[in-house]
């Protein structure tokens, strides 16, 4: 009897999908290995000889053979937001507390606590009930492009099951999960690595979070990622709680963490806390705190969200391990600011699934308020999961030749005299030229945060200082004109100089906060550069801003301002700025202009307007062009005056800038009102 390939590949298509979700979701398969294999065999042969049948969702295409050359980048449709953490039972009872306060009604209120998995957060799409594409969190709003890389997780349905309960056919949503990495699949991959020779993955997020960035899935597809899904977002408006949500993905074939519970209080909550605390030690992956969420999706909505964290949900941290290793000597590193920092190099010891052998002391007030000595044997734990710290010494263990430290007098670097801040605990080289200082700078310059230069690591930086090929970030961008000889250094050749100058040329593309972020200014981290890109538009408006200027936005205070003005006001930086220009980098945030009407003059707002707010007033002059000041100095061109003016109308009357009532700003820009 002849077959029918159409029919015998869907069949054994279904066959081998059924057969992942018994091994893989619910963990009880029911065939063996081999006659797996086998049907799988059967599939790959059948779909050689009819490629025209192949099924969109085939078991057979999940491990794509092409490599990756980049990561697209995918917007989020709904950001994938971060969680505010606490710490103790305290934190949990004023989160309650909130929650209650801020619904102001007299509903019950039940949360669902998750296993909070120690991964990376990623989300999925399906349309038309077909796994459509995977994106990382990113930055929230943003994020890469792993669809191939998902697709080698055998516990991601390639389709969605559609076998509910609720008789709804969910055709089009988005899940979220957690990527992570089980214990035994981590020790396995080190073990292999530690035999030929490679650096071995200091845990298993840090490994799941490298595998994930892989550009080959056949590689990935060997690494044995797992998966939790917790989130399911659908057009359909039936969805009621997170709790039945939950229910609901298990249904419809993803693969759920079962460990979650409904409580009716918050005293259920902090009691599940507590107990997986103590149990954490059993499971086969790694666990960092709970989840906590408002059940009811109409509470949640009601709740909202603030700033890039929802009110409606919470990390809850657990305590991190501890152990006792011996402190064997102080190495004192030196920072891109000068910052003078003890590191205690340590006698190697397992936490946390990554081995341990040198520890931040953050600085010498620190060492003598906890009575820490060479040879003292300590308790260390990794703060929050992650960074090693000691946290007490065990005097019970001291012995006589345990030895005080003492801090340097000079720079153990470049042999400069240490000076010490006002207000300040940490010891600082004043040396703008150390090399210490130099490899810190052009480091955090190239670092996947900032400019993302590929290639550009601190080893290799680290060499090209020490050959005064690079003196500072800036030289960068002219590294392609000693290209000759570049490649006669040992270890690098021409595929890998061409591929890291191809990187460079690429991070002129990054945007003004990326730029910002990168020049490494003291205080200004990403969260800070986005908001003085936004506010100022390009580095010309953040040069002339004054300290008033930087500290009218609202997360600006004088420690940021200050260093902001310290920073523009160093020759130097102000030299490398103008090269980093003229190398093509951008300077200005791009902006959609709605006429150039106001281009380059600057505006100061005062009083009360009529027709609009002053924020919406703002708007309208940036996006003609114009700039906003928040205080009146010589360099203004107008002030717009509305009711009640205050000291700025003064200063504006004083320095004789033109003042303009808001009918004259609304006639200026030839904008209609009715008031």
């Amino acid at each position: 009897m002849k077959i029918n390939p159409r029919r015998k590949i869907e069949e054994i298509s279904n066959l081998i999908k059924e057969h992942d979700y018994k091994y893989y979701v619910l963990n009880k398969p029911d065939i063996t290995d081999y006659e797996y294999d086998q049907l799988f065999k059967e599939l790959l042969s059948l779909e050689k000889d009819y490629p025209q049948f192949i099924l969109p969702d085939s078991p057979t295409q999940r491990v794509g053979s092409d490599l990756t050359k980049e990561f697209k980048l995918v917007q989020h449709k709904i950001p994938m937001l971060s969680l505010s953490n606490s710490y103790n039972e305290e934190e949990l009872l004023d989160f309650d507390r909130r929650v209650h306060d801020n619904l102001q009604n007299n509903e019950d209120i039940e949360y669902v606590c998750e296993l909070k998995i120690d991964g990376l957060s990623v989300s999925l799409k399906y349309i038309n009930s077909l796994f459509t594409i995977a994106a990382t969190r990113g930055d929230g709003s943003f994020g890469e492009d792993i669809t191939e890389n998902i697709k080698t997780i055998r516990s991601v349905p390639l389709s969605i099951n559609n076998i509910s309960s609720r008789k709804i056919n969910f055709k089009d949503v988005e899940v979220r999960g957690e990527v992570y990495m089980e214990l035994k699949a981590f020790q396995k991959i080190n073990e292999e690595r530690e035999q030929n020779e490679e650096k071995i993955f200091a845990n298993p997020r840090n490994s799941a979070a490298g595998t994930l960035k892989l550009h080959d899935p056949r590689i990935v597809a060997k690494r044995k990622l797992q998966i939790f899904i917790y989130y399911l977002n659908s057009e359909k408006d039936n969805l009621i709680s997170q709790y039945d949500n939950l229910n609901l993905l298990d249904e419809l074939g993803f693969r759920i963490n079962k460990n979650f519970k409904l409580c009716k209080n918050i005293k259920e909550v902090i009691d599940y806390c507590n107990e997986w605390e103590i149990a954490r030690e059993k499971l086969p992956y790694e666990i960092d705190g709970v989840v906590i969420k408002v059940n009811l999706l109409h509470q949640q909505n009601i709740l909202g969200t603030i700033a890039k964290s929802p009110r409606w949900a919470i990390a809850y941290k657990f305590k991190p391990k501890q152990v006792l290793t011996k402190l064997k000597d102080i190495t004192w590193q030196v920072g891109r600011t000068g910052a003078i920092t003890p590191v205690a190099e340590l006698e190697p010891v397992l936490l946390a699934g990554s081995t341990i052998s040198r520890a931040t002391l953050h600085n010498a007030d620190e060492i003598k308020r906890k009575d820490i000595r060479i040879n003292d044997y300590v308790f260390l734990v990794k703060g929050g999961d992650v960074i090693p710290k000691i946290v007490n010494v065990d005097l019970k263990q001291r012995t006589e030749n345990s030895k005080k430290i003492i801090a340097p007098k000079k720079c153990p670097i470049c042999q400069s005299i240490l000076i010490k801040l006002e207000e300040e605990v940490a010891l600082y080289c004043d040396n703008y030229f150390c090399p210490a200082q130099i490899k810190g700078r052009i480091t955090h310059f190239a670092s996947r945060g900032a400019m993302d230069i590929d290639g550009l690591g601190e080893a290799l930086i680290s060499l090209l200082v020490d050959r005064k090929f690079l003196n500072d970030y800036a030289d960068i961008y002219f590294l392609q004109d000693k290209q000759t000889e570049l490649v006669k250094i040992e270890r690098l050749g021409e595929k890998s100089i061409a591929n890291i100058l191809s990187s460079i040329e690429k991070s002129k593309k990054r945007t003004f906060e990326k730029v910002l972020f990168a020049l490494g200014i003291r205080y200004v981290g990403s969260g800070t550069a986005i908001l003085l890109a936004e506010r100022f538009l390009s580095i010309e408006n953040l040069l002339n801003a004054s300290k008033e200027d930087l500290e009218a936005i609202h997360e600006i205070g004088p420690s940021i301002s200050n260093s902001i003005i310290s920073f523009f006001s160093n020759n130097q930086n102000l030299i490398i700025i103008k090269r980093l220009i003229n190398a093509g980098l951008n300077f200005a945030r791009k902006v959609e202009k709605e006429s150039m009407l106001l281009n380059g003059l600057s505006f100061v707002l005062t009083g009360t307007l009529a027709s609009m707010s002053r924020e919406k007033a703002k708007e309208i002059v940036i996006a003609n062009g114009g700039i906003i000041h928040s205080t009146v100095n010589k360099n203004t061109r107008f002030v717009i005056t509305g009711e009640n003016p205050g000291s700025k109308y003064d200063k504006a009357t004083k320095l004789g800038i033109k003042l303009l009532t808001e009918n004259e700003f609304l006639e200026m820009m030839k904008i209609k009102t009715d008031v």
